[in-house]
């Protein structure tokens, strides 16, 4: 009866102390935008009375920053399709639960640049597109969360933000004018704040529908079955980075083992070489298409791209996996991009030769519900069309557009030939619609590897 008693007590403890996911108050869809750099966006509610803001979700930063007191930022605009979008600007001296941070707050890193330690804390975050940052200062205010399941309850989490007074580059001229969540290890990032202050377990998902639906789950821990690989963690600005170890493209099979960060704050993969080449080359090699060489192309950042005729509703295109560290895989549903161009559509590879960073980006997390798992260190992912979970969330703007569908094949597979190959768990071919793309597009490289520096 005693060890009963024991096992009972246990199980009321285990739940007392059990943490529900959590997500926005909105809801926890996200949706990919063409009219805003073709990232993944959001709706935020902030402050009291709570302000609803459309931000880009970024695991490639770490703070949450809003345009707030501006001398520079977007207060509106006008879309593709002339619809006219006006942006919610945050203000801490109308919230009643915002309070500026001091200087000698644990979070504050620009410590050097106060006058004293009771003064604000001030904070610039500089990205890697070029002329892009953000600058302002520290606030903590109060962020509108509910809980992610069918009894939905609200939560509200205290959380670091910044307030941007100041945002130039890519924040002026089309991606995240209306400020970026960031989703880092640091711990001045909401993930680390909600661990922190035990309102959710230390781990997220983000799902990347291929119709541009996503969802965002604070808390998600994944699930027994999915592909998982280690986090490769540095002292100073750690990132979602982990180890690949083979790339497989159209059946064919290379070793090659590098490193890259799992970045949905960039719109497309990023590779340097000798992974540029390896897959480039080998994609080039099996393509059926002709190679577009175009001179009024010059502005693509695509190195690889097809011709398709003007009547063509479908085209085949190699498939590209890529095997982890650990062994598991990460089938790529879609390494292609199809643009509009004045002499006719083209379809590229969705890679861009790197000179500094590789980057997985968002193109190639499409079809996966992604888990940072922040406790065990692993980065989680299992294919998801992103609807399992129905919620109701309005963005002011239309997610992406459809192109006739693709479809990838394995041309070793489909001549009956798999040897060499390492992609037995992969389905011979995948049909589904790719993005359409505008023929002018934003600069989206987008908090590749951001970091806080000096004033």
């Amino acid at each position: 009866m005693v060890h009963r008693d024991k096992i009972i007590k246990g199980r009321r403890l285990a739940t007392a102390n059990d943490q529900t996911p959590v997500t926005f108050l909105d809801g926890n869809e996200t949706y990919r935008l063409d009219d805003l750099g073709f990232l993944h966006y959001a709706n935020v509610s902030v402050g009291t009375p709570a302000l609803s803001f459309l931000v880009a979700l970024d695991t490639g930063s770490d703070l949450f920053w809003l345009p707030c007191d501006c001398t520079r930022c977007v207060q509106g605009l006008r879309t593709s399709d002339n619809q006219m979008i006006e942006f919610s600007i945050y203000t801490p001296n109308t919230s009643s639960t915002s309070s500026k941070v001091p200087c000698n707050n644990s979070l504050c890193e620009q410590q050097r640049q106060c006058s004293s330690p009771q003064s604000d804390c001030p904070y610039q975050v500089l990205y890697l597109s070029n002329g892009t940052s953000s600058t302002g200062v520290l606030v903590e205010d109060v962020l509108h969360l509910t809980t992610d399941e069918d009894k939905t309850r609200a939560v509200q989490a205290n959380i670091t933000l910044g307030c941007g007074q100041v945002q130039t580059g890519s924040f002026l001229n089309g991606a995240a004018p209306n400020g970026v969540f960031g989703l880092g290890l640091d711990n001045i990032s909401v993930p680390s704040i909600l661990a922190k202050e035990n309102i959710a377990p230390n781990s997220f998902s983000m799902c990347f529908g291929r119709d541009g639906v996503g969802r965002i789950t604070f808390g998600d821990r994944g699930s027994s079955d999915q592909g998982e690989t280690p986090f490769n963690l540095r002292l100073q600005h750690p990132t979602y980075n982990v180890s690949l170890t083979q790339i497989n493209v159209g059946g064919n099979t290379a070793d090659l083992e590098f490193n890259a960060i799992f970045d949905s704050g960039t719109s497309f993969t990023y590779l340097n070489d000798p992974a540029y080449t390896l897959i480039s080359e080998s994609f080039n090699n099996l393509a059926t298409e002709n190679r577009h060489t175009s001179s009024n192309s010059s502005d693509l950042p695509f190195e690889y791209c097809y011709d398709l005729s003007a009547n063509q509703s479908s085209f085949k295109y190699p498939v590209v996996n890529l095997t982890m560290k650990g062994g598991d895989y990460f089938f790529v549903n879609d390494p292609i991009v199809v643009i509009s161009l004045q002499a006719g559509d083209v379809y590229c590879l969705g890679v861009v030769k790197s000179d500094n960073v590789d980057i997985i980006g968002q193109n190639f997390m499409t079809g996966y519900r992604i888990v940072f798992d922040r406790e065990k260190m692993v980065l989680g992912w299992i294919p998801s069309d992103c609807y399992d979970k129905e919620t109701s969330n309005t963005l002011p703007l239309k997610p992406s557009t459809a192109f006739p569908p693709a479809v990838a094949v394995n041309p070793e597979a489909t001549a009956g030939n798999n040897n060499g190959t390492n992609n037995s768990r992969a389905p011979p071919s995948i049909t589904y619609p790719s993005t359409h793309l505008k023929t002018l597009f934003y600069t989206f490289t987008l908090a590749l590897i951001p970091f806080f520096a000096l004033i």
